[in-house]
């Protein structure tokens, strides 16, 4: 299993856990709670949950010894099959490496090959046995071009459900940090450590605006868990208003919120499924936003929420647009006009329906059965 990033990694450990009840062993990349299930870890999740041409870079020699230290352990004990889940750069690579040892590869989360990089897909028919999809516009594309895949819908869905609690429940949490019954507004500046160098900045800063003119709100920095609490409070910028910073799931923090500023990822769509107004912003390094504007060019929007909506229920601000003025400007729509805040909420309640039904990790262990034996 390879699953280098906080939420593909939450993804595997529901699986470790669904199949705690047969033998076998599991290793690969993971989490810290997927060696708490049993799991093997040759590579650490927090260490290889980078983006950007210039941060792979930096983290080649982790990346590259999690690689051969995998290929290793394939040789000397061949697994049933690998199940890969994201992590497109290293997954395919590794795919292709693993056909050649006869090992049959699940390719769990489909690389975004309908947003960039579409003639992946002809890479992805070669190496890849079974693709498991979690959007059903995905379906089609490999489809047409014949490839074993199937619709398993979205596991946040049931995490979704296993973390609602009642209105009293969260009250309580809210006053465990000091919250009482003031409003939230929330900053996730996404769950890699390459991402805070861009966006942790903008996220503070605007913040630290909101507060002069709307004091009576609690602001609060959801720190992701593949996130070192130390780090992220040391690239901090300077700032002078109460800040409550708190490192939890992201599934126990969102709750929380009543307004997010969220940085782009799979994390729009946990925001969005507990029907969380929103804006959505990203900033990169200079070079692999160059890159990146000649492969998304037909993309009409790049917050994942909206994408799988197909239209915009949380505005989005990309790089330059991303400035502190237009953040506090997107922001305080929901802060001074409660029917914007209503109606958003309204949209995000539509999110669930797009995103398929219940027991995902159970349609997820159905679909690999057949490589257990």
């Amino acid at each position: 299993m390879v699953a280098a990033e906080a939420s593909s990694a939450l993804y595997a450990q529901r699986l470790l856990e669904h199949w705690q009840d047969r033998e076998f062993e599991a290793f690969g990349v993971g989490s810290q709670e997927m060696v708490d299930v049993g799991f093997t870890a040759v590579g650490k999740a927090e260490e290889m949950a980078v983006m950007g041409l210039q941060e792979v870079i930096s983290h080649w020699d982790v990346i590259s010894k999690a690689y051969k230290a995998i290929l290793e352990e394939c040789k000397s004990n061949p697994p049933k099959f690998a199940l890969l889940l994201d992590y497109p750069g290293f997954n395919l690579r590794l795919a292709k490496d693993l056909k050649k040892l006869g090992i049959p590869v699940v390719y769990y989360i489909s690389p975004h090959i309908w947003a960039w990089k579409k003639k992946r897909i002809h890479k992805i028919k070669k190496v890849v046995d079974k693709m498991l999809v979690l959007f059903p516009f995905e379906v089609d594309l490999y489809k047409k071009h014949n490839v074993d895949v199937e619709f398993v819908g979205h596991p946040l869905v049931d995490e979704i459900d296993s973390y609602v609690g009642t209105a009293e429940e969260l009250q309580s949490r809210k006053d465990r940090y000091g919250f009482g019954k003031n409003k939230v507004i929330a900053l996730m500046p996404g769950s890699r450590h390459s991402e805070l160098k861009y966006i942790l900045e903008p996220q503070i800063k605007t913040a630290q605006e909101l507060y002069k003119k709307y004091p009576s709100y609690n602001y609060a920095l959801f720190v992701a868990p593949t996130l070192n609490l130390h780090e992220v409070k040391s690239m901090l910028p300077r700032y002078d208003f109460p800040l409550t910073i708190i490192k939890e799931e992201p599934l126990k923090m969102i709750p929380l919120a009543d307004i997010v500023l969220c940085a782009s990822g799979t994390a729009t769509l946990f925001v969005g499924l507990f029907k969380k107004p929103m804006v959505i912003m990203y900033k990169m390094n200079a070079l692999t936003v160059f890159v990146g504007r000649f492969l998304v060019r037909s993309l009409k929007f790049f917050g994942l929420v909206n994408i799988v909506m197909d239209r915009e229920v949380a505005p989005e601000l990309f790089q330059e647009q991303a400035n502190v003025e237009n953040l506090v400007k997107h922001m305080e729509v929901y802060i001074s006009d409660p029917e914007a805040y209503q109606n958003a909420v309204n949209d995000l309640s539509q999110v669930r329906k797009s995103l398929g039904s219940q027991n995902v990790t159970k349609t997820v262990s159905d679909a690999v059965e057949k490589f257990w034996h």
